[in-house]
């Protein structure tokens, strides 16, 4: 993806904001399809409640239990969501996603590794996991890349009634 593409400025992490709503919802309705081939359908619920998911996200976020991060080009197109889930005692869980015309091109990647130095210097976290499935081998190499390692299998319960693995990634202490 070139300057010209991503806005003229490399894309960065910026905290979920109520005044990106509606650049999420038009992520989120541009790449339904593409999302739906790796990872379970929200549905048409998901879309017809939006703000009051997004709104529920927002107190999650402002309680400190959950922390969003959305990969925004210079001109707020966003390219992503990267997320830390059920922080407690310095660790929590992985997710993100990618838009498709930005897939393949380590785009995930680089994300991911700003994720983690988020999460350890502005979370104070030590430890990130994340499940994908076995078919989503994108991203496992994303994860592999960004510092992962596998650690186990993980259930239909963990992943949307799919089977997969689960990946650990240690960070370094920060005082």
């Amino acid at each position: 993806m070139s300057a010209a593409e991503r806005g003229g400025a490399a894309p960065s992490l910026k905290p979920l904001s109520a005044g990106l709503a509606p650049a999420v919802l038009a992520f989120e309705l541009a790449n339904r399809d593409y999302f739906a081939a790796a990872v379970s359908d929200r549905g048409d619920e998901y879309f017809a409640r939006f703000t009051d998911r997004y709104t529920a996200l927002l107190a999650e976020q402002a309680a400190g239990v959950c922390a969003f991060y959305l990969l925004v080009t210079g001109t707020g197109t966003v390219l992503g969501r990267f997320n830390l889930y059920d922080l407690a005692d310095g660790a929590a869980e992985v997710g993100y996603r990618v838009a498709e015309h930005a897939s393949g091109r380590g785009v995930a990647t680089a994300a991911v590794r700003q994720l983690c130095v988020l999460a350890s210097d502005r979370h104070a976290l030590r430890t990130l996991s994340a499940a994908t499935a076995h078919e989503n081998i994108a991203s496992q190499r994303v994860l592999l890349k960004a510092g992962f390692v596998r650690t186990g299998p993980a259930g239909p319960a963990d992943l949307g009634g799919k089977s997969g693995s689960w990946y650990r990634r240690d960070l370094p202490h920060r005082s």
